[in-house]
């Protein structure tokens, strides 16, 4: 009671402030534990015939998280659909009475400002998962919403990720595969440009929970690591990892012959890697990129993987998602391109369902969040996304 007392003060403070009228609908948003009986929309990609190959498999619309049973037993209402884009589709049928909205980065309902103009009832909105730039942030905060996500929760499946991606545009690996299903052996097609990692600069452009634990991953290929971040690690983790700081961005990238993209999309973070910045490169740089897919101009990386500046680009981000049939990346040269999936491994669903149940419950209760868990709060952004 007395977190939602201070959340109604502080709408009251900050729009008074603005010398903006309060209405009634924004404070309410801010009561983000209000009593009663809630109707709680998932959206999740439908797995079809894969639903029932592993009863672990909770992170698709047929398994819904495994908290059906749960939410209903506590007289909740849950509605569950991968049907999320365009004026008929399911997901708009319910944004006039939904409470809360769970969604993924790996099937994301964007939360534009219209819809959470609709959503009259809308407090909470989850993300299973890590990342919510698919949710207008800005509009959230103004309308009073509380968003949130699973903080730390898929960090070691992207990670892992990262490093595989790495490899397989190292060792030139996809053409060898592609030879060996089409009936073909050409060691030189593939030899040409495979490598050793042992030697190679990598440098990962953010440096937050997944950069980490990518560095931490890469310490025994011996590798030359820089990272670039808003802030430099701790002295004694630097060293443990072995990792150079680097506080201008566009000094470290054309020491790089290895680039991974780890930060979130923000407005300063959107097209971040255009024609010029890609142009800076190493050419034959390599890119992988686990982000998201809008911090590239997407034609500069088809014209860089084309021209061949860029030797091999990989990751599993797109913009928007699903990719469309006729997207350009499907088709650039020296591309290791997959749907969405290093963040929504098993494990990692099983740690992303456990956070947002563990977040409803709280909810319920009123009950606050870990701290680092917030993406909006009080009508405050977090810093990452700032």
């Amino acid at each position: 009671m007395a977190m939602m007392k201070r959340v109604a003060s502080t709408a009251v403070r900050a729009f008074a402030s603005s010398g903006s009228s309060i209405s009634s609908s924004i404070l309410t948003r801010d009561l983000h534990a209000s009593p009663g009986s809630k109707k709680i929309v998932g959206v999740f990609y439908k797995a079809n015939e894969y639903a029932e190959m592993n009863p672990n498999f909770v992170g698709c619309a047929e398994r819904a998280l495994g908290i059906r049973d749960w939410l209903e037993s506590q007289g909740h209402q849950y509605i569950v659909t991968d049907d999320k884009e365009g004026p008929n589709c399911e997901l708009e049928k319910h944004i006039p009475d939904l409470h809360v909205l769970i969604t993924t980065p790996f099937h994301p309902a964007y939360v534009t400002a219209e819809r959470i103009k609709k959503a009259k009832n809308l407090q909470l909105v989850l993300t299973a998962g890590i990342g919510s730039d698919h949710v207008d942030l800005q509009a959230a905060a103004a309308a009073g919403l509380t968003v949130a996500e699973v903080t730390g929760s898929n960090v070691v499946s992207v990670a892992e990720d990262e490093l595989m991606r790495i490899l397989i545009l190292v060792r030139n690996f996809l053409p060898g595969y592609h030879q060996v299903i089409n009936g073909d052996w050409n060691v030189a097609a593939i030899a040409h440009r495979a490598y050793d990692l042992e030697g190679k600069t990598v440098g990962t452009v953010g440096a937050g929970r997944i950069g980490k634990l990518l560095l931490q991953r890469l310490k025994p290929f011996n590798c030359n690591l820089l990272y670039h971040d808003r802030l430099k690690m701790d002295a004694e983790l630097e060293n443990a990892i072995g990792a150079k700081f680097e506080e201008d961005l566009d000094v470290m990238l054309p020491k790089c012959d290895i680039v991974v993209i780890n930060m979130p999309l923000t407005e300063k973070t959107k097209g971040m890697f255009n024609k010029d910045r890609i142009a800076k490169l190493k050419k034959g740089v390599l890119i992988v990129n686990n982000a998201r897919g809008a911090i590239m101009d997407t034609q500069a990386v088809v014209d860089g993987c084309s021209s061949g500046h860029i030797a091999g680009y990989s990751g599993d981000v797109w913009n928007p998602q699903p990719a469309p049939k006729d997207h350009p990346w499907r088709y650039m040269p020296n591309h290791a391109m997959t749907p969405h999936i290093s963040g929504t491994t098993i494990d990692g669903q099983l740690r992303y369902a456990a956070g947002t149940k563990d977040m409803l419950d709280r909810y319920f209760k009123g009950e606050e969040f870990p701290p680092q868990n917030y993406i909006v709060r009080e009508g405050e952004l977090a810093s990452q996304y700032r």
